[in-house]
């Protein structure tokens, strides 16, 4: 979990544990006794690539630091129906109040690697990267962007902060893309590249003409885009976005473009179906 700082981690657990327990297992505090140990194994019903186990076990950590875990799977492994992950032994308590909070991050960060894999196995062989948005769930960003490097993927900007990105309403704000570069070479330092979003031919050759470094060929069709990456080719980086289903993938990558970002990556993932379950 190097690309999370664990005081993020911390704080992300806790309060979803907060959201979940509230005042506290009502059901559990019930029925549960105090001194009660178990053993449970969280168990994958379904194939795909392992995310979010550190995240998991830190939710038990949090309910109690003595849980002890025996990892079978680790972030980044391929996993198949029936396989076992993790197993679990502390208070029944702990590990039944944890259950949902843990496999709710477990199984949201392991569709996304899941999904992510099958992108990045699709357009490996030319060469180009697959990139994630800013299309993610809010508060939850880093987890999901981490999930999309453990499926294979590359993080575009992580936020408002860290990369220029002219896009379509700052051009019309300013009244054109030429205008929009010229500002941002006023007001920001040299080391940082600048990329423009195009969605048509002309203004592709505005970008090229003032000096982007990366142009993003947005929601264009096929035979546009086909005609824009020729005029691009070799001059600029290239990214294209737009509603980019797996199915568009292979096709778009053959062009030679460097980059294609994909909002489904966090967006319209599905969750990788997993349990846990008592011994």
């Amino acid at each position: 979990m190097r690309l999370i700082p664990y005081l993020h981690l911390r704080k992300i657990v806790e309060e979803a544990l907060k959201e979940d327990i509230g005042f506290g297992d009502i059901t559990t505090e019930s029925t549960i006794p105090e001194d009660m140990i178990s053993r449970a194994v969280i168990i994958a019903k379904e194939e795909g690539i392992l995310a979010g186990l550190p995240v998991a076990e830190e939710v038990f950590k949090l309910l109690d630091s003595k849980i002890e875990f025996k990892e079978f799977k680790k972030d980044g492994d391929e996993i198949k129906k029936g396989d076992v992950i993790l197993e679990i032994k502390g208070k029944t308590k702990t590990i039944l109040m944890g259950e949902r909070t843990a496999l709710n991050f477990l199984q949201r960060l392991s569709g996304i690697a899941t999904y992510t894999k099958k992108c990045v196995d699709v357009v490996k062989p030319y060469g180009v990267k697959i990139l994630d948005t800013r299309k993610t769930t809010p508060t939850l960003r880093i987890f999901e962007k981490y999930a999309v490097k453990i499926g294979g993927g590359e993080n575009h900007r992580f936020g408002l902060y860290d990369m220029v990105l002219i896009k379509d309403n700052h051009i019309r704000a300013v009244g054109g893309i030429k205008e929009a570069i010229e500002r941002v070479r006023e007001r920001v330092s040299h080391v940082y590249k600048i990329e423009v979003e195009v969605t048509n031919l002309e203004e592709l050759k505005e970008a090229l003409e003032s000096k982007a470094d990366i142009v993003l060929l947005d929601n264009m069709d096929y035979d546009t885009l086909k005609e824009a990456v020729s005029i691009a080719k070799g001059k600029v980086m290239i990214e294209v976005s737009g509603n980019i289903s797996l199915e568009d993938l292979e096709k778009i990558a053959r062009l030679g473009v460097n980059f294609i970002s994909i909002g489904k990556l966090t967006h319209s993932y599905k969750s990788l179906d997993l349990s846990l379950e008592l011994l």
